[in-house]
């Protein structure tokens, strides 16, 4: 069976998820757990030029790198769309 990967969250993205309006707090948490067993679900896209994914939950990106040799998910930021590109 495979092994799941191990979250980790950098603090200001931390506090991204804490400041998350309640009706997508849920949503953002449930996503990043799910994750941990799939690293690259399909819907993530690699961000061009970068070792970075992105991931969408409703009005929000959640934007991670994947360590495999370590099997590390960082979360490096949680936010709007509007406001990642």
């Amino acid at each position: 069976m495979k092994e799941d990967y191990k979250i980790e969250i950098k603090k200001s993205a931390a506090k991204e998820i804490k400041s998350l309006p309640d009706k997508y707090l849920r949503k953002v948490l449930n996503k990043i757990s799910y994750l941990s067993k799939t690293p690259r679900p399909k819907n993530c896209k690699k961000l061009t030029g970068k070792n970075e994914y992105r991931v969408r939950v409703s009005v929000y990106r959640i934007i991670y790198t994947v360590e495999d040799e370590k099997l590390i998910i960082i979360v490096i930021k949680v936010i709007q769309r509007k406001n990642v590109y």
